[in-house]
This record gives C-alpha cells, structure tokens and sequence, in this order.
C-alpha cells in the first residue's frame, strides 16, 4: 500500500501543470502531459495494430456546432496547438487535434507512410466522432496533409487553412536524393544540440526560451532506449515528404482557402543535403511562394506576416489567431 501511495504521489508530481517533464520519454511520448485529454484512435495498418493519439476538446463558450481539424508539422507533436485550441473552443468550435501515426503519442511502425493514408486516418477518427464536416488547418506538413485531405475528401472539408506550409514547391528538383537508410543514420545521430539547431531555423528573430516547451521533450526522446523506432519513422516520413509532393495540385482544391505566411521563413526540407548555395538560395522563397499557391487555389487569401517564421501560431500568436478566426468565424 506504501509503495502504491509513494507511485500516485510521483505520478501527480510530474503530471501536474507546470512540472518539468521527464528527461527520457519514450517513442510514444508516455509520461509527457499533453494541454488536453489523450484518447486513442485503434488502427490495422499493414497487419500491425496501432494507436493513434488524439485531443477532442469541446467548445468552452455557446458551442458553433462546428469542428475545427488541427494537423501539427512533421518535428511538431498536437500539444503545440495549445494556445490555438483554446482560442478557437473560446469561440464556440469544437477542435479535433491528432498525433498523426509516426509522430507524438501515436505509434511508430515501420511501414510505408503516405499522405492518402494519413489523409485516410485522419477521416476515419472524424467518423468515429461523429464529425462529418470540419475546417481543416495545417501547418507546415500539416499543411501538406491538408492539401490531400481537401483533395481525397472535399465533401467533408468545409475550409481550409494552411500555415506556413511545406512542399510548395517540388523538393526533388533541388534537394538531392537521399536513401531511407541514410536519412535513419542521420536521425540516430540526433541530440538535444542538433535539434535545437534546427528549430532555431524556425525563429528568424532569435530563438525564444518559451519555445523549449516543445522541443525538449523530442530532446528527451534521442535518450530512450527505442529511440530507434523514432529515428525510422522521421526517415520513412522524410521521404515521404520528398517523393509526395501536392505543388502541382493546388489548382484542385475546391473548399476556401487561408494561407497564413510567415514572410521570413526560409525553410526548405533537406536542406542540408543541398551543395550549390545558388539552389540553396533560391528556394524556400516564402514570399513568392506563398502568392504563387494563393493564385493557383481558386478563390484563395493571403495573409502576409511581416518579419515572422515558420510558425506563426508560436512566434506570433495573436495575428495568428485574428487571421484565423476572421476566415473560418
């Protein structure tokens, strides 16, 4: 009875809000408190049984009736969405926010990763809840998951939002190819220090102390004894992101359409890979970028946001949130 008491008591200490968080976290993220209740999605993907992770939070003011889809980057887990759920259920949505297989609390097989099948998870949980219409918003792959999920499932996309998104343009042309394996040995490689390195890429401005709340617990995952299992899945969505692009599809998508740009982004996935500082220089060109995709989506805004980065909705919250909720309100 002892021991159970001193468990509860530990438990509560490292769970409760504001606590630091475990310095080793497995690949499912367990021990890391997440802004809002985890539930999770059963799945059979290639024979495996799988979880995927997910944060349904009602509307906190008179409920809208309407469902707003939160769809996180590729080096981004759903808790980083905090500060925009609550805006969005404060005014009256419902906000679904999945951990897409591969990433955050989901599991992470080895298995051949798309985006019509994370397109296909993702409508499969809206089923299972009931939801059969949703504004969709991603940011950066979140928005290339976006795209597809507008384009296999327009009935059931009633706008959609894409912040700063990756691949809008076709990373092949410039980055060189590079083998799963490779890319796994990379990400094998990865400590704190290399992470931070590149999540400073993000902040044109400086790299600002509040965003460690959503790095060190990736950090604490290089620690884990499986942090295998995450490197190969990083490697297998890394290609994925490479040899799937949505550039040459824009023109299809049907529902309306945001794009919230950060003007100082430069990012460009696989960069590192790149040797010719010319190729280097001339993509990840937000700007024009970011007017090239508005003027292929019919009926598309663009909202422009001067001197910020890669993430909008953390770098500069409160333009975020008024672009957003001025579009989908």
């Amino acid at each position: 009875m002892f021991r159970l008491l001193v468990v509860l008591l530990l438990t509560l200490l490292l769970t409760r809000p504001g606590a630091a968080q475990p310095s080793v976290l497995n690949a499912t993220l367990d021990g890391y408190e997440y802004p809002f209740p985890v539930k999770y999605l059963p799945l059979k993907l290639e024979g495996q049984a799988l979880r995927m992770a997910y944060m349904d939070v009602p509307a906190t003011a008179r409920a809208n009736g309407r469902t707003v889809v939160l769809l996180h980057g590729k080096n981004f887990f759903g808790a980083y969405w905090r500060e925009t759920v609550k805006a969005l259920t404060a005014a009256g949505f419902r906000v679904v926010v999945p951990d897409q297989i591969g990433f955050g609390k989901s599991d992470k097989p080895d298995i051949h990763y798309s985006f019509h099948q994370l397109a296909q998870n993702t409508r499969r949980l809206l089923d299972t809840l009931g939801v059969q219409k949703a504004v969709v918003v991603g940011h950066s792959m979140g928005g290339m998951l976006a795209t597809r999920f507008a384009l296999l499932y327009p009935e059931a996309t009633e706008k959609v939002v894409l912040e700063n998104p990756i691949g809008l343009e076709d990373y092949r042309v410039g980055v060189p190819f590079q083998r799963i394996d490779q890319a796994e040995a990379t990400e094998r490689k990865s400590t704190e220090e290399s992470i931070r390195k590149y999540h400073a890429t993000y902040y044109p401005n400086g790299y600002p102390k509040a965003h460690d709340e959503w790095l060190l617990p990736l950090a604490a995952q290089t620690k884990s004894p499986d942090f295998a299992k995450v490197a190969r899945a990083n490697a297998l969505t890394f290609d994925m992101i490479y040899q799937q692009p949505v550039v040459y599809e824009f023109s299809r998508v049907q529902a309306p359409t945001l794009l919230i740009i950060g003007q100082s982004d430069r990012t460009v996935v696989g960069k590192g890979l790149i040797k010719d500082p010319n190729v280097l220089a001339a993509m990840g060109q937000y700007p024009a970028l970011g007017r090239r995709t508005a003027a292929q989506i019919k009926g598309a805004k663009l909202v422009a946001l001067a001197q910020v980065g890669h993430i909008p909705h953390l770098e500069a919250f409160g333009k975020f949130r008024d672009a957003l909720l001025g579009f989908i309100q």
